[in-house]
């Protein structure tokens, strides 16, 4: 699955999935422009990028902040001549029972999770309509598909990616553009790492393989998505959650 000679453009790229995601583009040949809050971490990720070879360039960005989108796609556009593929992976919790949640972590969890995309999808799409190639795959969840009490802001988000997925695949496919999302179930992150125990091994309990998938697992359904063998799939939800949810 060469990607040599494509350019992607990772939001949340600085940890866990985000930036797994971004390791294995890079690994199969493409260009990688990483963005996310932390200066430090992108710069991290772009020297190990490049230190194996690659090209990477860290553009620090809050995805909550509709001209700071604009201005990192417009300068990795300036910097690579072009963006192929979007990975939209930003991403934040702000977990409280409906009847108890504030109106800002509601808008907070819309604005990054969802509206960012939204942004960044229109500020790609021109560069993929000329070039009539494009990849455009969103993070989405499992708790976008089943709902999940005490994240009524985080489900809806998700939810709302993936209808956003399916409207942008129709909008854009006779360019030769596919939109895809990828929905993980229980992955081990710094997210969830957070979590106790005893809710960790409950959660492990419900998924048929037995254990709780790896960034790395996620990271190889983007590349997928991302290459020239998943080009006649699109408008489609690749489920990355070890039989959580089926069917």
């Amino acid at each position: 699955m060469s990607l040599s000679g494509r350019v992607a453009f990772v939001t949340g790229a600085s940890q866990g999935i985000g930036r797994a995601c971004a390791l294995k583009l890079a690994a199969a040949g493409a260009s990688l422009a990483v963005a996310a809050r932390s200066q430090e971490k992108l710069n991290a990720l772009a020297s190990e990028i490049t230190c194996s070879g690659g090209k990477a360039a860290a553009f620090p960005l809050d995805v909550t902040d509709e001209e700071q989108i604009k201005s990192a796609i417009k300068a990795a556009i300036a910097q690579f001549g072009k963006i192929d593929i979007l990975v939209n992976n930003a991403g934040i919790t702000r977990d409280q029972l409906v009847l108890r949640m504030k109106r800002s972590d509601w808008d907070a969890v819309l604005q990054t999770n969802l509206t960012s995309a939204y942004v960044s999808i229109q500020q790609v799409a021109s560069c993929m309509l000329k070039q009539r190639w494009g990849r455009i795959i969103n993070i989405t969840s499992v708790f976008g598909q089943t709902g999940q009490a005490g994240q009524a802001n985080y489900s809806a988000s998700k939810a709302g990616l993936i209808g956003l997925t399916m409207a942008i695949a129709r909008e854009l496919g006779s360019r030769n553009i596919t939109c895809n999302a990828v929905a993980p179930g229980f992955i081990e992150t710094s997210m969830t790492a957070a979590l106790g125990a005893e809710f960790k091994e409950n959660a492990v309990q419900q998924i048929p393989l037995g254990r709780a998938g790896s960034v790395h697992d996620v990271a190889h359904a983007v590349g997928f998505l991302a290459s020239e063998e998943a080009s006649y799939i699109t408008g489609h939800v690749l489920k990355v959650n070890g039989g959580m949810l089926m069917g």
